[in-house]
């Protein structure tokens, strides 16, 4: 007859009890009608593929590459920035021998302060940032540019994106608005997931025509969503998010794709002079 040894009795004995509280816990965010927040382990997974995820994920019909830039402005100089980055932009974006056009240049309002967000398309893809990387470096007046912003600037990052096929493509728009940018960082391996879930859920969101443009990250931090959103105002921006939450549907949504997610933030911004995104 085996003997079971009272060490081994006693750790499994200690492993159920700290599994009991796991299931304990977690069952505080539910409520009756849910079946527990563990059931989205186990559901609407996607099978491995064997493509890249850019591949699954992007529009096909068009090649276009996007830059998102974050420059954080020395608060003394956030005018003079202004001033200045709008004069050369507006210069990029108008020279027909520059394949890149400006989709939307913003302030940011609530969120980090002193910062500047600008958004940058690039029809024709890589080749198309790279004859505009080489372009600018030849260009006097963008270098003259650069060595002026240098001094008004605390830091400044890039971002590679490209458009999720589902999102609307980012357009002109008038104003006045004000712009939400949504940054989620996703945990690795479930991008394919997330974009399963928001190709359904935008649907939710297209009514006050508030969905401006969505992407996902190429180069720089990967596995981040860009979710870019206009309203009128802070009022109307708080009805239309409470009015996706009355469509059957949403909530589920977001039920699944909030374990996706290892952090968010949000933007709101308010666009610059030559911005196309008024």
């Amino acid at each position: 007859m085996a003997v079971t040894c009272p060490m081994k009795v006693h750790r499994y004995c200690g492993f159920l009890q700290r599994s009991s509280l796991v299931v304990l816990s977690s069952r505080t965010y539910t409520n009756e009608n849910d079946k527990g927040w563990f059931r989205s382990l186990f559901v609407h997974k996607v099978d491995p593929r064997k493509d890249a995820h850019s591949n699954l994920l992007s529009k096909k019909e068009t090649s276009s590459l996007f830059k998102m830039q974050f420059h954080n402005v020395k608060p003394e100089y956030l005018d003079s920035y202004n001033e200045l980055t709008a004069d050369i932009m507006h210069h990029l974006h108008t020279d027909q021998n520059y394949p890149c056009d400006l989709v939307g240049s913003w302030n940011t309002w609530y969120g980090e302060q002193d910062q500047a967000v600008h958004l940058w398309r690039y029809s024709g893809g890589y080749p198309a940032l790279a004859e505009c990387v080489t372009k600018l470096r030849q260009n006097e007046r963008y270098l003259a540019y650069q060595k002026k912003r240098r001094e008004m600037l605390h830091s400044r990052r890039n971002e590679l994106l490209l458009e999720f096929s589902f999102w609307n493509d980012p357009v002109p728009r008038s104003g006045p608005n004000i712009y939400e940018l949504r940054t989620y960082q996703l945990k690795p391996g479930t991008m394919i997931e997330w974009g399963n879930n928001w190709a359904r859920a935008i649907r939710f969101r297209q009514e006050n025509n508030e969905a401006v443009g969505g992407f996902f990250t190429q180069i720089g931090p990967l596995y981040v969503v860009h979710h870019l959103w206009a309203y009128t105002d802070l009022q109307s921006r708080e009805e239309t998010r409470n009015a996706a939450w009355r469509k059957s549907g949403w909530d589920e949504n977001v039920y699944y794709t909030v374990p996706l997610v290892r952090s968010m933030e949000s933007r709101i911004m308010i666009p610059t002079r030559i911005s196309p995104l008024q």
